[in-house]
Formats: C-alpha cells, sequence, structure tokens
C-alpha cells in the first residue's frame, strides 16, 4: 500500500475515533439520571421525573392560604404517570400543556403526606395542576400585624425541610430530585415578596413579583417569604432583608458576612449562586437559620448586639456548598448536609476570628452532642450517622447526631491525613459532585478511592457511621479560654470570690454559656440570686444566655425569672430553646401546670415544627 493511502486511512480511522468518542460524550450526556429511592416520597423520578416548576400563585391572608397554579416540565423515563406528593391540598384540576384535562387520582397516605397521581397522555410535557392550600398548611406561618416586630402588616414565611414543601406546593418532594424553577407571586401592594431565587430590592406598586432560580436545588429548598421588608448591601455580593424597625440592627451584626463568602471560597472553591443575602424572620421562625439558596432565612435570636453569634450565619453560608451544591439524596443521609456544614463553619470561623475563638465552638458542641447521646441511649441506632428512618417523619433525624457527630468524623479524618491534603480532598469533592446528590455509601466509596486509599492505617470509617455512641479517637477540643472560665467557675463556687468580683469583662457570649452550663443542678436562691443580681442573666438580650440561665432558674425554682421566660416562651418561636425548656418544665406537676398555661398563650406564634415537638412533651391535645 503507497503513503498516500495509508496516510487517508489513518485519517479515516482518526476520524472514526473522534466521532465515537463524540457519540460516547453525547451519550453520556443523555444517559438518565438515577435517582434514589426515598420511602418519605410518593414520587417516581426515575420513570418522570419533574425538573422544572413554573409556580403562578396569590397569597391570600384574609384566609391564610395559597392558591394558583404549579406547571411542571417532565422528564419521562417509561412512564405513563406522572406521581407527586402532597399535604392538604385542595386540587381543582389537571391539564396539560396544550389546556387538555388529565385524569388524576390521590392515594390516601398519613399525616406526613399523600400522593397525586396523574396520568400521561403520549405527547404531555407539561402538566398544569390547579391547587389551594390549606389554612393549616405544615410549611407556612401567618402571623397577623401584632405578631411582627413593627406591627405594620402581616407577615408569612414557609418551611420546606424536610418534607413540608409539599404543604404549599404540589411536588415531587423528594432530595433526590434537583429542580430548577420560576415564580409570579401576588401580595398586597404594602408588603414584599421574597424567595430563594433573584429578588427584588424594593417594593412595587403592582403587589406582583417575579422570580427565577437557574441553578438546579433539591425541593426542599423553595422558600417564600411576604412582609414589610426593606433592604440593605453589607458587601458586593451580599445584604439583609428585614423588617424596618430591625433593619439597622441586623446590618450592624452581619457586616462580616461578606468576609465570611471570601473565607468560604479560599477555602473550597467558588460560590456557585451569585448573590448571598439573609432575611431576619420574625421571632417564630422555628430554627437558628435555613440555608434556602441566595436567602438564607435567619431567626432574630441571633441579633445579640455584638456579632457573637453569627457562627451561625458561617453555617449557612457553609451550606452552599454542603447540602445545596451536594446534597443528602434521601433524609437517611442527612449528615453529609450537618456534619460536613459544621466542619466548614468551624473553618471560616478559624479563618476570620482564630483558632481559640474555633475551639470554643468545637467544645460546646461537644456538650451538645454528649447531651444528645445522653437522651437518646448510648446504643441507640439514632447516635449512628447513617439513619433508618423509614415509617418515621424525617424530622426525627435532624438532632445533634448528624451536626456533631458529623463534624468530629471530619475533623477525625483531617487530622489522620493532614489538613493540606484534607482542604484539597473536600475542595475536589465539592467541585465533582456540584448540583448533584450523595448517598453515605457513595461518600464512603469516594473517600476510599479519593482520600485513604494511600494510607497504611485506615481509620474504622464504618464504626464512625454505622455504629452508635461516640468512638474513642475522636478528636479532643481543648479550648484556652474555657480553662479561665472553668476557674472563674470554681472560685464561686468554692466561695473563694465573689460573683460579682469575678474577672468576665471581656467574656463572649461562648464563654457565658460555657460558664452556665457548667454550674450544678439545683442551686440554692441565694446562690442565683448573687449571680442574678452581677451578671443580669434573667433579663439578659441575649437569647443563648437566656435560654441556658432558664433552665436553671426550673430546676432551683428561681421563680424572680418565670415572668422574663414566660415572656420569652410567648415570643420567640425557636426549637432549639423551647424543647429544653418545656421538657424541663415537664418534669414536675406544679411546673408542667405552668407551662401549659403558657403554651397556650404561645402556641398560635410557632411554627408546626416547633408545635408537633412540643405538643409530644406536654401531651398537648
Amino acid at each position: 500500500m503507497n503513503r498516500f493511502y495509508i496516510v487517508i486511512f489513518a485519517l479515516l480511522a482518526t476520524a472514526c475515533q473522534e466521532t465515537d468518542s463524540e457519540q460516547n460524550k453525547s451519550d453520556q450526556k443523555m444517559e438518565k439520571p438515577q435517582y434514589a429511592q426515598d420511602s418519605h416520597s410518593f414520587s417516581k423520578p426515575n420513570e418522570v421525573a419533574a425538573t422544572h416548576l413554573s409556580l403562578d400563585v396569590e397569597v391570600d391572608f384574609d384566609n391564610s392560604v395559597i392558591s394558583g397554579t404549579a406547571t411542571h416540565r417532565l422528564e419521562r423515563n417509561g412512564g405513563n404517570s406522572v406521581f407527586f406528593d402532597i399535604r392538604g391540598l385542595t386540587i381543582h384540576g389537571v391539564t396539560d400543556q396544550d389546556g387538555d384535562t388529565l385524569n388524576f387520582s390521590i392515594t390516601r397516605g398519613n399525616k406526613r403526606g399523600d400522593g397525586l397521581g396523574i396520568a400521561l397522555n403520549e405527547s404531555t410535557a407539561e402538566v398544569n395542576i390547579n391547587y389551594v392550600t390549606s389554612s393549616d398548611a405544615a410549611a407556612l406561618l401567618w402571623l397577623n400585624p401584632e405578631q411582627t416586630l413593627g406591627k405594620t402588616g402581616p407577615f408569612l414565611f414557609t418551611q420546606g425541610q424536610a418534607i413540608l414543601t409539599r404543604s404549599w406546593v404540589p411536588i415531587q418532594d423528594t432530595p433526590a430530585l434537583r429542580i430548577t424553577y420560576d415564580a409570579n407571586v401576588k401580595v398586597p401592594s404594602n408588603l414584599m415578596a421574597v424567595m430563594s431565587a433573584t429578588n427584588p430590592t424594593s417594593k412595587n406598586q403592582s403587589g406582583i413579583y417575579s422570580f427565577r432560580m437557574d441553578q438546579p436545588i433539591p425541593p426542599y429548598l423553595m422558600a417564600l417569604a411576604v412582609g414589610d421588608l426593606k433592604f440593605e448591601e453589607v458587601g458586593k455580593r451580599t445584604g439583609v432583608y428585614a423588617e424596618p424597625a430591625m433593619l439597622e440592627k441586623a446590618v450592624y451584626e452581619f457586616a462580616d458576612v461578606e468576609k465570611m463568602l471570601i473565607a468560604a471560597e479560599d477555602l473550597y472553591g467558588p460560590y456557585k449562586w451569585d448573590r448571598y443575602d439573609i432575611l431576619v424572620l420574625p421571632p417564630s421562625f422555628p430554627f437558628g437559620g435555613m440555608e434556602n439558596p441566595r436567602l438564607t432565612f435567619a431567626t432574630p435570636t441571633i441579633i445579640a448586639g455584638d456579632r457573637s453569634l453569627t457562627s451561625l450565619i458561617a453555617h449557612e453560608l457553609a451550606h452552599s456548598w454542603s447540602g445545596n451544591l451536594v446534597t443528602n439524596a434521601t433524609w437517611d443521609d442527612f449528615w453529609l448536609n450537618e456534619g460536613f456544614t459544621v466542619y466548614f463553619e468551624k473553618r471560616i470561623m478559624e479563618a476570620l476570628y482564630g483558632k481559640d475563638y474555633a475551639e470554643m465552638l468545637n467544645q460546646l458542641g461537644l456538650q451538645d452532642l454528649k447531651h444528645t447521646i445522653d437522651d437518646l441511649g448510648e446504643t441507640s441506632p439514632d447516635t449512628h450517622l447513617k439513619l433508618d428512618l423509614e415509617g418515621r417523619d424525617p424530622d426525627a433525624g435532624m438532632t445533634d447526631i448528624a451536626y456533631e457527630k458529623g463534624f468530629l468524623f471530619l475533623r477525625m479524618l483531617e487530622e489522620k491525613v493532614g489538613r493540606e491534603r484534607f482542604d484539597k480532598f473536600l475542595r475536589n469533592y465539592f467541585s465533582e459532585n456540584a448540583f448533584k446528590t450523595m448517598t453515605t455509601e457513595r461518600f464512603i466509596a469516594y473517600l476510599g478511592e479519593n482520600l485513604l486509599s494511600e494510607l497504611d492505617e485506615k481509620p474504622d470509617v464504618h464504626e464512625w457511621i454505622f455504629q452508635p455512641g461516640i468512638p474513642d479517637n475522636f478528636p479532643k477540643p481543648n479550648s484556652s479560654l474555657f480553662a479561665k472560665v472553668d476557674e472563674a467557675r470554681e472560685a464561686w463556687l468554692s466561695g473563694e470570690k465573689a460573683a460579682s468580683k469575678l474577672e468576665t469583662k471581656d467574656w463572649s457570649t461562648h464563654e457565658w454559656l460555657y460558664f452556665i452550663r457548667g454550674l450544678e443542678g439545683g442551686l440554692s436562691i441565694s446562690k442565683m440570686s448573687e449571680l442574678d443580681a452581677a451578671f443580669g442573666f434573667t433579663e439578659t438580650g441575649n437569647s443563648e444566655i437566656a435560654a441556658a440561665w432558664y433552665e436553671h432558674a426550673i430546676q432551683s425554682n428561681y421563680r424572680k425569672a418565670f415572668p422574663a421566660m414566660e415572656e420569652f416562651l410567648v415570643s420567640v418561636g425557636r426549637r432549639k430553646f423551647l424543647e429544653p425548656l418545656y421538657q424541663k418544665l415537664s418534669e414536675t406537676d406544679e411546673h408542667l401546670k405552668w407551662a401549659k398555661e403558657v403554651y397556650e398563650k404561645a402556641r398560635p406564634n410557632y411554627h408546626s415544627v416547633s408545635t408537633q415537638t412540643i405538643d409530644e412533651i406536654l401531651k398537648w391535645s
């Protein structure tokens, strides 16, 4: 064969290889995603997935309902029906993209929700679901003007995690699926609407607001709030929404958020969500914060006036990588969201405020973890990182196990391989798995291949993830600042120093918390009075310190604190504070009677996430 033909054949072979290669890439792109099986959802996304939502709704404060149409774009993979999760929704009708009516049926489930099945035509590419929520939808909290700070108008906010989004939108309510969405929301003209999406920065005359979320998110992160809101920037990519009466305080408190964002990017790569803004909600919000993309929902209980509680914002910001970017595939894998986020939060705080500051957070977190294990039982399967929540509300898995045991596991890995190597691993993990879901089993495989494969002595990953309690090789925090607090507390308890003589001038909230937590249970009234006179714990405006102090007031029956505690319980809806206080109050008949009287006043101010827990503690009906 002459040289000319050899060249021609070589070129053809190369072209064929390149064509085959391009075809393989195309096939990979066209390959349908495989969604994890989720026992908490009726959806079957492996048959038909609803991948984009267009929402057109009206918020009706007079009747406490949201009504309108949810249009879902479908990705079909052989299924002839599509299934959605609903809870308390009234479905008025379903049509396709051509306006043709589609048959639907509802499968009754349990108090966590029902299934909406819609029969599809061969050409169905979209379904339009016309619906209205119930007035007591579990995700929604409707506040009258008197329940807000400014008292100028009503307020509404949603809380979708874990499986409550289905109570205000018919949706495939599983973290295994990611969706994009757009929305038109009509509200009263004196109020502003904001979502976990692109947002306005001022009110408009029409009361109609449009939103887009182009990055795919799990449905539990779709969020809406409506109220008398104002906005102010605190950095190039960061800002704060709040009621006008709260805005100045919030802007001061969150002045370092842009620095946090820069520190986070320096650690683990670019921020993928364009903006990071914070919405300060009324006190009824049941959590410290919720990491809704682009717009963290935050409790006002972190507004302490000294920026001492902003580690919570670092936590919600860190979720922009762990949870929002790489998401637990099911609620059994919840630790993959929270353990990573606590680790990341602590690294942000260390970068900004130093190792001593971070070690205080680590030590308080370990206290919380040990307390949770004592409550659950050392051998309880609920102290595993990988959970089995089938048949249970996934809210049951949202304990300090996922957060603090998950953190300790990652901290142990960091110490095992060295910080530099561990940081490189995490940076790659977030980059390679961006906008994807993750199961515990796939993470273990990824960990083995990308971090542990070259180690001669490998840590017992199975013990950490699938066994109860805290393994013996957990990293021990050691705070030099807390050592000084121990000395001061012991000097007071022993009578060596009066409370007023203790050197506490430069103490942060964390040192005060550690001081109070270390007090003996059931102090005498005289001892409680001495502390109160010296430090004003009963009337403190710091919610963390107040909640810790009120636990001691209950144990000591320090009645002077009870009026302030009642005001606290009525006005603050954060479950982290409510649960331990009501639990301690329920331990004696006298306190239980008082707690029920307070709860009757307070309950209308609480979100369903909190009432579900407190109802059980007080046996409320």
